[in-house]
């Protein structure tokens, strides 16, 4: 089921299915294996076909793989336990037009992780509330913090009343 809803999958047949070679395009749940001492819990190994996902896409290779599956109601909890991309993939990634070391001069932060957050509520805080949501947190210790991908430049919080 996980590897049906992160890839070809949907939660009822429509008449579109036959317009592709859905056996092609689909994720394949290749192995499965019970968790040691815990019950009803597996492992399960899933496999996409790389043509799936957009090259050089960090973002689309990640939206289509945990995406929506996280939000699936058949299943009680789910976790990535682990990811391996082949090489010709990772090949079609540039890479940041810098590197971390930029990043690290900029914030002045050196010998640890850099660390950050996702403002929550994603959707619904005026411009002001979300500016004072950022500061509380850089000022809590937080090197950064991130837009969730809803947020846009809504006419409740523009991009620029935020910034």
């Amino acid at each position: 089921a996980v590897a049906a809803e992160s890839s070809t999958g949907t939660w009822t047949t429509v008449w579109t299915d036959g317009l592709t070679n859905l056996d092609r395009y689909k994720g394949r749940c290749y192995h499965i294996e019970p968790v040691a001492g815990e019950e009803n819990q597996f492992i399960a190994y899933v496999a996409y076909p790389l043509d799936l996902f957009e090259e050089g896409s960090v973002t689309n290779m990640f939206t289509s793989i945990v995406g929506n599956v996280f939000g699936f109601k058949a299943l009680r909890a789910l976790r990535l336990e682990d990811l391996r991309i082949p090489v010709a993939y990772v090949k079609t990634f540039q890479g940041p037009p810098h590197g971390i070391q930029v990043e690290r001069d900029k914030l002045n932060k050196y010998g640890r992780p850099l660390l950050g957050c996702t403002i929550k509520p994603k959707l619904g805080l005026s411009a002001k509330n979300y500016g004072r949501a950022v500061y509380e947190c850089l000022r809590g210790g937080l090197d950064f913090t991130k837009d969730d991908e809803n947020v846009n430049s809504q006419p409740f919080m523009r991009w620029r009343d935020r910034f």
